[in-house]
């Protein structure tokens, strides 16, 4: 149970009579018992990855269609895996996947069905009383389906009467800003692009999506400073990188394919540094599933160092880098500071220069919690090494300092000359398969000048030039009665958001809430005035249209933009593809206020690419390009050394180390994955690589910050956040201790995402905070005391 002290305003006041009865709660229900713990293992892959890939592919789907399907993902004719977005390599193996790979399309292609039956059995409250884990593995969503005003259970609707229902409440809106339109990195570019679309044509740019949550702060900071919001190195480059820096990134879980990436360069001799608050045993060593006859040994090290940082020292840590760099400068002249590119391809060097020789060491040890002489040993392994690669994920991003933060690591890369050259460059770690496509094609709430004068030359109509709601916008207008329909393209908007009971409170405030699914999840079960549930297909699943066999694509983490192909029939007679769904939808709302042949374009996806290639830089040729095998890069400037900028050079930048102080019984907790999920997907109870089985709900911290609470290893507490005076309760969690930094937390989400502030988000990203939450713990009244395991 969550609570929040925050806003006690009734929320039933906008939704009638009917809605006098209690609301059914928004957070899961406990946990029935609690989790066993163990000591957490140094090595990835092997004999267990296997077993575990198997288990999820052979239970979900069988073993002849489970085996069928495996063989087809990331494979150059079949699909891209559904979960994360690292590319593939030119050279592919029979079994281009990996464990959450497998977890992710066992959970798309299982056998089990949602049916309307399933919603006749099931009221709303009675599914709000199950676990997300229970949600997703009932199956497969069958039917269009539609909560009407004051009832107790979905009931079917016609693919008809749900788009004539849609069309109704949005054209009744005062203003086309009172709707928002969320997009998943789920959906294709074809999806995407069309979505934009019909949203632009309808008359807003409120296009929250996942970006504003996860790598918003990565597109910010690159954009400023080099000119494109994207990565500068291919898989190639990694065969070349003499140092590879894994920052705030966990792709054992995360990434997985990455690893065998890494496995390669650290035998051929690459030093891996890794950078985060916990150790990670996919960044120790790596066992490769399809090594036979290196299942059983201790796999190949990667990490040549560990810098274990404190939650938001990254600021003072990589400041620290650069001052180790530019001293050894002072002694070396000449041999560490790339002077040459720096004056031809850099502006600012001198203020930066300035800043952080001005940074005292023991500030940088104090804020980063890293001594002095591990960070000099990883600036020894920056000045030495020509070609380095930086890679980051979330654990960088979101943090109120996140734009710094990638900008402090643009800084030293420029410092050293690593972009626009083999072997070196930036790698943001994207975690969602086509969440870059989807920005690329348009999905954004700040669209530039130059897009909008092609959709208007393009297509005849005049797009709104004003900045739209991004996800924090959309969840205020939503609370403050501005937004009164919300439409989601895929994703679990009320799992993924922060400030959940806030979230909870601002979609029950709509006349109608949207979702397009695949599967049952918890956004389903917290609805407006009428709520819809809209089936597609998967990605997993063949595409028919009238023109014939269909195929999609998508863009990766390194700018490839390649097909992907269903493989097996639909789980259902009545689903309906993204493009097509996003066709019939612009159909019935604009009807004859739009000029685009919606109807048309879907009947084969080829028109829809032609429409791109014409629209979007870097598509010229779109159809044939995409049928080469593997795809093809779109341009990058600074890839190529040529920076993008409007001064057309890189700029170096300064900042602040951060200072927030933590008062006295404080902890600075961060969020993240368990190894079985997915962004908000639930594949099972446990997470293997930190030793924890059975449970979820875990807050794990050093044992001698145990200690001074008064706690106790497995006892049962409430976790308390502290925001600007506010506070947020995340009740009945165990307590387990780790290898993690002196005041400092981790926890799961979407469990504790209640007690990440809405209003506390990145500087100019605005992407929650949800790696910087200020807490307080403290025993659960009558709650047991111990686990069944122990780490000790």
């Amino acid at each position: 149970m969550a609570e929040t002290q925050r806003d006690d305003e009734d929320t039933r006041s906008d939704q009638g009579a009917a809605l006098a009865r209690p609301l059914p709660p928004v957070q899961p229900p406990d946990e029935p018992r609690p989790p066993l713990v163990s000591l957490p293992p140094t090595v990835a892959g092997g004999v267990p990855a296997i077993v575990s890939s198997m288990k999820h592919a052979w239970g979900e789907m069988g073993p002849v269609r489970g085996t069928f399907l495996l063989h087809k993902v990331n494979q150059k004719d079949g699909f891209d895996c559904p979960g994360c977005a690292w590319p593939d390599p030119g050279h592919r193996s029979v079994a281009e996947f990996c464990e959450n790979g497998a977890k992710a399309v066992a959970e798309e292609g299982t056998k089990e069905r949602v049916t309307p039956d399933f919603f006749r059995q099931w009221s709303v409250a009675e599914l709000c009383a199950q676990s997300d884990h229970w949600l997703g593995k009932q199956g497969r969503l069958t039917h269009p389906m539609v909560l009407r005003e004051d009832a107790t259970h979905y009931t079917p609707i016609s693919w008809d009467e749900a788009f004539a229902l849609v069309a109704e409440e949005l054209n009744a809106l005062e203003s086309p800003d009172a709707a928002c339109f969320y997009t998943s990195g789920r959906t294709s570019n074809e999806a995407a692009f069309l979505y934009q679309l019909f949203v632009r044509q309808f008359g807003t740019n409120n296009l929250p999506d996942c970006s504003n949550m996860c790598h918003e702060s990565s597109g910010t900071g690159l954009g400023e400073t080099i000119g494109i919001g994207k990565g500068t190195v291919t898989l190639e480059d990694f065969e070349q990188a003499q140092a590879v820096f894994v920052i705030g990134q966990n792709p054992g879980t995360n990434h997985p394919r990455m690893l065998s990436t890494l496995q390669a360069a650290a035998r051929r001799g690459c030093e891996i540094v890794s950078i985060n608050p916990l150790p990670e045993a996919g960044l120790n060593r790596f066992r490769h599933p399809q090594e036979v006859f290196q299942l059983l040994g201790p796999g190949t090290a990667l990490n040549s160092q560990f810098l274990q940082v404190r939650i938001n020292g990254d600021v003072a840590l990589l400041q620290g880098l650069g001052k180790a760099l530019l001293e050894m400068e002072a002694e070396r002249p000449g041999t560490v500071v790339a002077r040459g590119f720096i004056e031809d391809k850099t502006l600012g060097f001198d203020a930066y220069a300035r800043n952080v020789s001005a940074v005292s060491w023991d500030a940088v040890v104090a804020r980063s919690g890293v001594p002095r002489a591990r960070i000099q040993a990883a600036a020894e392994l920056l000045a030495r090494s020509e070609r380095i690669i930086f890679c980051w994920a979330m654990g960088l991003t979101q943090h109120r300092n996140a734009v710094a933060n990638i900008q402090e690591i643009v800084n030293l890369a420029l410092l050293r000359g690593s972009i626009g050259k083999p072997g070196a460059g930036l790698c943001p770690v994207r975690g969602h398969s086509n969440v870059q496509g989807d920005r690329t094609m348009g999905i954004w709430e700040r669209p530039k000048p130059e897009f909008l004068d092609a959709l208007a030359r393009e297509l005849d109509f005049e797009p709104p030039r004003h900045h739209g709601k991004d996800v924090v916008d959309t969840l205020h207008g939503m609370h403050e009665g501005q937004v009164r329909v919300f439409f989601a393209l895929g994703g679990n908007f009320l799992s993924a958001t922060p400030d959940t009971e806030f979230t909870a409170r601002a979609l029950r405030r709509t006349r109608l809430t949207v979702h397009v699914s695949t599967k049952l999840n918890r956004a389903h079960l917290v609805h407006g005035r009428r709520a819809l549930i809209l089936p597609c297909l998967g990605r997993t699943e063949r595409d028919v249209q009238a023109g014939g066999p269909q195929f999609v694509t998508v863009e990766n983490s390194m700018g490839v933009v390649h097909a992907t192909r269903g493989a097996v029939a639909p789980a259902s007679e009545h689903l309906l593809s993204e493009p097509m769904l996003v066709a019939r939808l612009a159909t019935a709302v604009l009807g004859s206020r739009s000029k685009v042949p919606w109807m048309s374009l879907v009947e084969d996806y080829s028109r829809v690419r032609d429409l791109i290639a014409r629209v979007i830089p870097g598509f010229g040729d779109f159809n044939r390009r995409v049928q080469e095998p593997g795809g093809f890069y779109l341009p990058n400037g600074p890839r190529e050394g040529r920076f993008t900028t409007a001064s057309g050079k890189a700029h170096f930048t300064v900042h602040t180390i951060p200072g927030e102080e933590l008062e006295p019984g404080q902890l600075m907790m961060m969020t993240l994955r368990t190894h079985d999920q997915f962004n908000t997907t639930v594949y099972g109870l446990d997470d293997r690589y930190r030793g924890i089985k059975g449970g979820r709900r875990v807050v794990l911290m050093h044992p001698k910050d145990i200690q001074e609470r008064g706690l106790a290893e497995g006892q049962v507490v409430d976790l308390t956040s502290h925001f600007r005076g506010e506070t947020r309760v995340a009740r009945r969690f165990v307590v387990v201790p780790y290898n993690i930094p002196r005041r400092c937390a981790a926890t799961y989400f979407p469990e504790t995402n209640v007690l990440v502030p809405v209003d506390s988000f990145a500087e100019k990203s605005r992407t929650p905070a949800s790696k910087s939450v200020v807490i307080t713990v403290a025993p659960s009244v009558g709650a047991p005391s111990l686990v069944e395991g122990s780490t000790s």
